[in-house]
């Protein structure tokens, strides 16, 4: 396994901690993995995580976010006391766990199960103090005109 070095990345940024440590997490997680998902978006703020996970009951399946984290994960109940024999078993009958990583102001707007599939939407909401607002720019000469500048209109009264 190789390591990436992001330090000269990071070195005209500061405050960007969580990016690096999103970045390592990223590159040494295991790609695929069970159960299989989707990544979609939606418009600009809109996005969409989409697991198939087929047999299990919205009981059996947890979704929480905790530091800009999204973690879903389903617990199987106890499937040893069925007297099923197989001759083949594909389907997995596992419990997992998989976390995502969420941007700030990204936060779960809704999340179904239908057809063996869970959705989970997400949408990035950014407080209106953080959006970019315009700045009036205002010159010397307003001042003068109203007369605001003491020394100007002395010297003119004089």
């Amino acid at each position: 396994m190789t390591t990436i070095d992001f330090s000269p990345l990071f070195r005209s940024m500061i405050g960007f901690d969580r990016l690096s440590n999103a970045l390592e997490t990223a590159y040494r997680s295991e790609p695929g993995g069970y159960p299989p998902y989707n990544l979609e978006v939606h418009g600009e703020n809109d996005y969409r995580v989409t697991m198939a996970v087929a047999g299990f009951s919205r009981d059996e399946l947890e979704i929480e976010v905790t530091d800009n984290v999204l973690r879903v994960s389903g617990a199987r109940g106890d499937q040893e006391g069925r007297d099923t024999k197989y001759l083949y078993r594909g389907i997995a009958n596992r419990s997992f766990e998989r976390k995502f990583q969420l941007a700030d102001y990204v936060r779960v707007v809704d999340a179904r199960l239908e057809n063996g599939l869970l959705h989970v939407d997400l949408r990035r909401e950014i407080p209106e103090a953080m959006k970019p607002r315009r700045i009036e720019i205002h010159g010397d000469d307003a001042k003068l005109i109203e007369g605001g500048d003491d020394k100007a209109s002395t010297k003119a009264a004089a």
